[in-house]
């Protein structure tokens, strides 16, 4: 039985966190580093930030920021705006301080709440940012004298302010900058509260659950999933940093239902009989946010035989999920190849399949760029109207600049960036079908498949691997792998092994850092 089953449906961001303030105040809503808020004592600290928040002149249309690793404080921040009609912006706390600074600005922010470990690096830039007026300091664990604290404590609590509209924009999420400088991606609450709902279609929190968040809540694997279970009314429990001792001590504490990224699993099954013993507690596993290597995937699921898996594919722009592979199909003997799918597409979403050149749609299993329609989408890029009529067509359609297919049964397969993909003598060759294959090679722990630069054939394909701990492979053994069970053309040239690849903070390969050395210096390259 799902818990949310009188619940109305949410119009505004906080709709859902004051419905429970009402009818479950005592129940357990938020645990975080051993303190744990009701729903009526955490509504009523959110009303109090937006008196806060009041009282320091943010109105309708302003933009207000968070630094810090996972805290309440950005959750509460997030609502405590979005009831102004003020937007929040989460910016990545691993940037560099150039990094931070250009963030800032570009959102607009006029004050920043910024952790204790963080704060020397604003200090160090804030002359760099004019817009700020004023910086709150927050602790990780709320300790005496906490500036944070003091500010709630002082503040005349207040209600959503009358002129707020659903289409006002909560949320400015800054893209991972794999290209370039990073976008901010402004979602309105209608965004939000579209991709909570539309996300939980086809399962949902049963009483007793506690919901485990551990991704980055600057995220939307983290911002955006915490929302789900708010809206169904189950505790959750927070964690700073997803390492495995936080993990591990959430799970015992009764947290059953999680979002993790694949590299998770893959350092829990290499921990031992008793890690895997604790994870065998969850009762759903999604993942998402970097592909899942097969051989780990089929490693999960006899590992955890009891556990529900569910796959997502998405992206910031439509606040997270947009296809999902259920349980169900993750299990199903007779379609053993949707494992490598992203699934179907989740409710009141769209998906067509365009020609990348001439923009026309191709036939059902063709490939081309993956282009979705749904009421999750952005408002656009802040600041950036150029850049944001690229992505979204006059009528509606998100162009992802992913490319892929969906087959007859409306299966969703993402098989790489269109900007990624290697045109080797003028054949197509999609990434991920070769990573695929040596991902099943005993050796290989993580592989990715970048385009080199080559004089005859314009581009040739690298395999770039690290391998498993104790084990050995040499390049010629791993093309003979490859050649074994693929089309030459789409095999390796070469092979690079390496003891580790380099990912951006949400655990995604950085191929453009991979390819960097072959392409420096050259008139075009593939970035």
């Amino acid at each position: 039985m799902t818990v949310h089953a009188d619940a109305p449906p949410p119009t505004f961001l906080d709709d859902r966190l004051a419905h429970w303030a009402t009818t479950t105040p005592d129940g357990e809503a938020l645990t975080y580093l051993g303190r744990t808020w009701t729903w009526s004592q955490w509504e009523k600290r959110v009303r109090r930030l937006a008196g806060a928040l009041t009282g320091l002149g943010v109105v309708r249309g302003d933009v207000v920021g968070c630094l810090d690793k996972n805290h309440p404080a950005t959750v509460e921040l997030t609502f405590a705006a979005a009831s102004l009609g003020a937007a929040t912006a989460i910016f990545n706390w691993r940037l560099a301080g150039d990094e931070i600074d250009y963030a800032v600005n570009d959102s607009g922010a006029k004050l920043l709440v910024v952790g204790t470990e963080l704060r020397p690096l604003v200090d160090k830039v804030l002359d760099r940012l004019p817009a700020v007026q004023r910086v709150i300091e927050v602790t990780p664990d709320g300790a005496e004298g906490d500036p944070y604290e003091t500010l709630l404590a002082d503040a005349v609590p207040v209600c959503r302010a009358a002129d707020v509209d659903p289409e006002d924009v909560c949320l400015v999420m800054y893209s991972s900058g794999t290209t370039g400088r990073p976008k901010g991606v402004m979602l309105r609450q209608r965004n939000l509260i579209e991709h909570t709902v539309n996300a939980l279609d086809g399962w949902s929190f049963d009483d007793g659950d506690k919901n485990l968040v551990a991704m980055p809540l600057f995220h939307v694997g983290g911002t955006s999933y915490i929302q789900q279970g708010i809206h169904e009314g189950v505790p959750t429990v927070l964690c700073r940093e997803p390492d495995g001792a936080s993990l591990a001590g959430a799970i015992l504490q009764g947290a059953n239902r999680t979002f993790l990224v694949p590299a998770v699993l893959a350092q829990v099954l290499q921990s031992g009989p008793d890690a895997i013993a604790v994870f065998a507690r969850l009762k759903s596993y999604c993942y998402g946010a970097a592909p899942m290597p097969l051989p780990l995937l089929r490693a999960a699921m006899a590992a955890w035989p009891e556990t529900d898996f569910i796959q997502v594919y998405g992206l910031t722009e439509v606040c997270g999920v947009i296809t999902h592979l259920m349980p169900e199909a993750h299990r199903d003997t007779e379609h053993p190849e949707r494992l490598v799918s992203a699934g179907q597409v989740i409710p009141n979403c769209e998906v067509k399949v365009v020609d990348p050149v001439t923009l026309a749609e191709v036939a059902t299993g063709e490939h081309g760029e993956l282009w979705f329609r749904t009421p999750q989408l952005m408002a656009g890029f802040l600041n950036k109207p150029e850049e944001t009529a690229e992505v979204i067509t006059a009528d509606g359609w998100f162009r992802t600049g992913d490319m892929g297919k969906v087959d007859a049964d409306g299966f969703v397969f993402v098989q790489d960036r269109l900007k990624d993909m290697i045109i080797s003598g003028g054949e197509n060759i999609y990434s991920p079908e070769i990573e695929r294959v040596l991902a099943e090679h005993p050796a290989v722990m993580e592989v990715a498949i970048i385009g080199v630069p080559d004089e005859q054939w314009g581009e040739t394909v690298k395999a770039v691997v690290s391998l498993n701990p104790g084990t050995t492979a040499t390049a010629d053994e791993l093309i003979a792998f490859t050649r074994e069970r693929l089309a030459h053309y789409k095999c390796p040239k070469s092979v690079d092994i390496v003891e580790a690849l380099p990912r951006n903070p949400t655990g995604k390969i950085l191929k453009r850092e991979l390819r960097a050395p072959y392409w420096d210096g050259r008139s075009s390259a593939v970035v």
